[in-house]
């Protein structure tokens, strides 16, 4: 069997072992797992096909760019479908942080302005804001039917709307970030981030792939802070009402 195949034969292992695992223990993933799975090994394929012809047309990084910001909003948005207008708010809460990011790089040199460069960036900074805008929304719409007791009893002592809902955003915020300040925290010790390995295996000495690693790192965090911040912002909006209610997602 040639390497290749045996890639290709350990990723469907690896697939399958989850999906079992889930349904086993009854966790109710198996579904979601499997279809993650398929989607995951479709896309790729198609992903490998279409990312050599961006690479030499420049104009088509645009609109690749584009539609992983959209995939992104799509994606983000259905785990937090219980408010109107989830998806456009969270492809705001996605794009401005992550594509400033990008754009701050691009201008200051970080690395080259050609696709090669600012596609994966881009990847990067938008995946990152897409975890952080998931959770915190979702820890935001739990904690609004958790604390809806809490809620409904500042209000009654005069609370506006959003000085009753602040602890609620600050637990969500606060969820959201963990991910990304343990990533921060533990680069190096438990993961050599894709950027560094990148750079090293492309001839870059260590010190200037750590120092890339360190620039892209930190952005991210900065990116996933703001995207945490809109996402809830944003969907508070949604859930005040007029007359200072507050109309608790279901």
């Amino acid at each position: 069997m040639s390497q290749e195949a045996l890639q290709v034969v350990a990723a469907a292992g690896f697939a399958l072992l989850a999906v079992a695992a889930a349904w086993v223990l009854r966790l109710g993933l198996t579904r979601e797992l499997a279809w993650a799975a398929l989607r995951a090994a479709v896309q790729l394929t198609v992903v490998g096909a279409i990312i050599a012809l961006v690479f030499h047309v420049e104009v088509l990084a645009f609109a690749f760019v584009a539609a992983m910001l959209l995939t992104a909003a799509l994606t983000s948005g259905g785990r937090l479908r219980v408010v109107p207008g989830a998806r456009r708010r969270v492809a705001v809460a996605i794009g401005v942080p992550a594509l400033a990011a990008v754009g701050f790089l691009l201008l200051i040199g970080a690395f080259d302005a050609t696709p090669q460069a600012a596609v994966p960036a881009a990847g990067i900074l938008i995946g990152g804001a897409m975890t952080a805008a998931t959770i915190t929304g979702r820890r935001l719409v739990e904690g609004l039917e958790d604390d809806e007791g809490e809620i409904e009893a500042r209000l009654s002592l005069g609370d506006d709307a959003h000085t009753a809902l602040r602890p609620v955003l600050r637990r969500a915020i606060t969820t959201g970030l963990v991910p990304a300040i343990d990533q921060t925290r533990s680069v190096g010790l438990v993961t050599l981030p894709g950027t560094f390995v990148g750079l090293v295996l492309g001839g870059a000495s260590p010190a200037s792939a750590a120092r890339v690693q360190l620039l892209i790192l930190l952005a991210l965090l900065a990116v996933e802070l703001f995207s945490a911040l809109i996402i809830g912002r944003l969907l508070l909006a949604a859930v005040v009402a007029p007359g200072e209610r507050v109309e608790i997602p279901r």
